[in-house]
């Protein structure tokens, strides 16, 4: 098996595979945040006809709401549990999106700098090295393609919010979901991005009410964010 591959992690979300299009289940909030999040993707890049790689796509939220904006999706997962239920719903829903069981490690033997853009959402913080992860993103980036990552910040307050508050008392994400020690900081994001010759552009928080069950893009790093980067030509 893939190196920087977490079989405990892959069987977490294989175990809720089938909740992935459940509105109001275990992903309720990846259901609130995927439109802010999409939207955000598309309004930085003319996203219509480009080839888009969606990295760690789980059951295919954020890659059918790209081919709705008139994208061309790939989307990737080491879960086979994943990949069929993203099959079966794009098929289901007349979407031709290609969706893949590989690593992006194995992806990159057949389609290096293939990509127009590269997204990563809610992944580096479930694999035992995110630097290598990103590096195999930007390997599959064309030059001058847009790369996408998004994770939670490692602090007291993200502790708080994102597992003791998410988890345990508000009861929107699976117990276990998240460990405290995978969270990146933005700036250990940012270098990883650099060192794999990405060129930053942008970083914003991505704030998400577990009470009202609203999320929206702005400026507090202090939870979830997410990175824009431009591969370097």
């Amino acid at each position: 098996m893939n190196d920087n591959i977490d079989q405990n992690e892959i069987n977490k979300f294989a175990d809720i595979a089938d909740k992935w299009w459940d509105p109001s289940g275990e992903f309720k909030p990846l259901h609130i945040i995927n439109p802010v999040r999409a939207k955000y993707i598309a309004e930085r890049c003319n996203i219509k006809g480009l080839n888009i790689l969606d990295v760690g796509c789980g059951g295919g939220l954020l890659s059918e709401a790209l081919y709705d904006m008139g994208a061309i999706v790939t989307g990737i997962d080491v879960s086979e549990r994943n990949i069929n239920i993203a099959n079966i719903h794009s098929k289901k829903h007349n979407k031709k999106i290609k969706y893949y069981k590989v690593s992006s490690d194995d992806l990159i033997k057949e389609k290096r700098e293939f990509f127009d853009v590269v997204t990563c959402l809610e992944v580096v913080e479930h694999v035992p090295d995110p630097k290598y992860l990103v590096q195999n993103c930007s390997d599959l980036l064309k030059p001058n393609g847009h790369m996408f990552l998004s994770t939670i910040n490692r602090n007291p307050r993200s502790f708080i919010t994102a597992i003791l508050g998410a988890e345990y008392i508000f009861n929107v994400l699976p117990q276990g979901t998240h460990e405290y020690h995978k969270f990146l900081k933005p700036s250990e994001l940012a270098s990883f991005m650099m060192q794999a010759k990405i060129r930053l552009e942008e970083t914003k928080g991505l704030f998400y009410n577990p009470i009202f069950h609203k999320a929206k893009i702005n400026d507090d790093l202090g939870v979830n964010y997410m990175i824009h980067g431009i591969k370097n030509d």
